[in-house]
């Protein structure tokens, strides 16, 4: 601080200066580094950045696909079983939460490298693992890996990618969202069905290594950040950790336990409901946080999110009841239900390009391209609707084509819509957004497909039988059918009409789940003319700027 005095004689002004102590300094969010020149060594970057979250998608069911073998080979338990899905999305999701915070402080190329080495090398220990136990520490810390990685790919397309091209750049992100989870199952059937259930675990090795080649030749890199640790969000770690762990534990576990009926899934929804908003309390108020709440002012971005909650949802449903309901009721084996997934996966990698092409163009308005890619999905779902028992796999193409052009134009405007206006230190706060909320989202969809699914069924089980009480023709046909054939036993009778009950029920609560999730997609339609705000793709806005 400093006080002038005039003198007299002189009018010269005498300054005297007075030292007041600086305050500490804030340390915040990394600054944006010198930009990198584009060319080749960036392109090859992403690419292997995309290759390490393609092989994390990929890694992410094997369990559940070679689930007989597993607990064949090793000796686990149906209920164990279970837990080993449990743990990975325990631990990926709240990777999600703290990776771009750890990407900051370690550098971008050395956190990347780091979670492909670790999760490459527990895909290789993992068969061999000694015990139950310790196949679930290896499992929960191969999930902490894999959920490190989508975070990265967005930011290194925010980050990287000049305007022109950076729509594209998310395009591929979107690959985590539609291509991928489509490809792992049909890759999970062939590895089981002809080689054996380890190679599922051992096919990410040689992609690994070639992913980790890419990142350290093609991402520039960074210093590291260790003061951040200063002001770590210890609280939040404490907090936001056992959040989600209660709260993906309960979806996961919600069917098998009973839900409601069960006293430890209610506490685990209770008690991570209410973690979870502490949690979101502490990153309001915390200088360096993991979460910056306050960009959810943003009106697009915000409703970006609840729509890729629900469109995830939804997505989640489609390919999940077709391919429950035949291996129920026809007894497909995962390699015949592997076209069903194909079909949907290959042409993504024309689809999504074109999708952003098209919202790459200045006069398209990518809140339509969203509202179109919605009403497909809720058209696939209200054919699916109409399914019969008699339904076979060459039923559901119709449906899963629709979904070709439906995914990217529901994914990839949503994208535009949550980055749009960020810049580069803004960049890991709305890649954390948008992968916890996607990560968390892909939970929530597989827990209420199933949960839902299972309480329908159960409804039109009881309805059924109901009504085949209360219509006596209907048991004088099935005495007739015993007098008939003297040789059929009573009792193998009245289990084949249990059979056909059952049946009949899981195809009714099938067509029940299409149902919700068309109203699901209408509602998020009627959305878009209220919230979103109409924004241009880059490259416009760059032109814009250059003019």
């Amino acid at each position: 601080m400093r006080t002038a005095t005039v003198s007299r004689e002189t009018g010269v002004s005498n300054v005297a200066v007075v030292s007041i102590p600086a305050p500490t300094p804030t340390i915040g969010p990394a600054p944006a580094a010198a930009p990198a020149l584009f060319g080749a060594r960036i392109l090859t970057g992403l690419a292997g950045v995309l290759l390490a979250v393609v092989i994390a998608q990929l890694n992410d069911h094997v369990t559940e696909a070679a689930m007989p073998d597993i607990r064949g080979a090793l000796g686990v338990s149906h209920d164990d079983g279970t837990w080993l899905s449990t743990v990975y999305q325990i631990t990926q999701v709240s990777a999600t939460m703290f990776a771009p915070w750890c990407s900051g402080t370690f550098s971008l190329r050395r956190f990347t490298i780091g979670a492909v080495a670790v999760f490459a090398l527990l895909g290789i220990v993992f068969p061999f693992a000694p015990t139950p136990d310790m196949l679930l520490l290896l499992r929960a810390f191969q999930g902490l890996a894999g959920g490190c990685l989508p975070p990265m790919l967005m930011t290194v397309a925010l980050r990287f990618l000049p305007p022109g091209i950076k729509l594209y750049g998310l395009a591929a992100y979107a690959l985590t969202a539609t291509f991928a989870p489509n490809l792992g199952s049909p890759l999970a059937a062939l590895w089981t069905e002809y080689v054996g259930w380890r190679f599922l675990f051992w096919q990410i090795v040689p992609l690994a290594f070639l992913s980790i080649s890419m990142i350290a030749w093609g991402l520039p890199q960074d210093p590291l950040r260790l003061e951040r640790f200063r002001q770590f969000d210890w609280r939040g770690v404490l907090l936001g950790f056992p959040a989600i762990g209660m709260l993906v534990t309960a979806l996961q576990q919600g069917t098998r336990l009973g839900w409601s009926d069960s006293p430890l899934i209610c506490l685990l929804f209770v008690a991570g409901s209410v973690m979870l908003a502490l949690f979101l309390v502490n990153e309001w108020f915390h200088p360096l946080p993991f979460f910056k709440i306050q960009l959810l002012a943003r009106r697009n971005l915000t409703h970006a999110l609840i729509t890729l909650g629900g469109v995830l949802l939804v997505l989640v449903a489609v390919p999940g009841v077709p391919s429950g309901y035949l291996a129920e009721v026809h007894g497909y084996r995962p390699l015949q239900l592997a076209p069903l997934a194909l079909c949907v996966a290959l042409p993504q990698l024309i689809a999504l390009p074109a999708v952003a092409a098209l919202c790459n163009i200045r006069r398209v308005d990518c809140r339509w391209v969203l509202a179109a890619g919605l009403a497909l999905i809720a058209l696939s779902c209200m054919a699916g609707s109409f399914m019969t028992s008699d339904w076979i796999r060459e039923n559901f193409y119709v449906l899963q084509m629709l979904q070709i052009f439906a995914q990217p134009m529901a994914v990839i405007p949503l994208l535009m819509l949550a980055t749009n206006g960020m810049t580069p230190m803004e960049g890991p706060f709305a890649s954390a957004w948008f992968n916890t909320v996607k990560g968390f989202a892909v939970v929530v969809g597989a827990g209420v497909t199933e949960g839902i699914t299972t309480m329908r069924e159960h409804f039109h089980s009881n309805v059924l039988v109901d009504q085949l009480g209360n219509r006596p023709y209907v048991l004088d046909i099935i005495g007739h059918q015993l007098a008939s054939r003297p040789g059929l036993d009573h009792q193998v009778m009245l289990a084949l009409v249990g059979e056909h009950i059952r049946e009949q029920a899981l195809v009714l609560a099938c067509a029940d789940v299409f149902r919700l999730m068309a109203v699901v997609s209408i509602a998020l339609i009627v959305l878009i003319p209220f919230v979103p705000t109409r924004i241009y793709p880059p490259r416009a806005v760059a032109d814009g700027v250059s003019r």
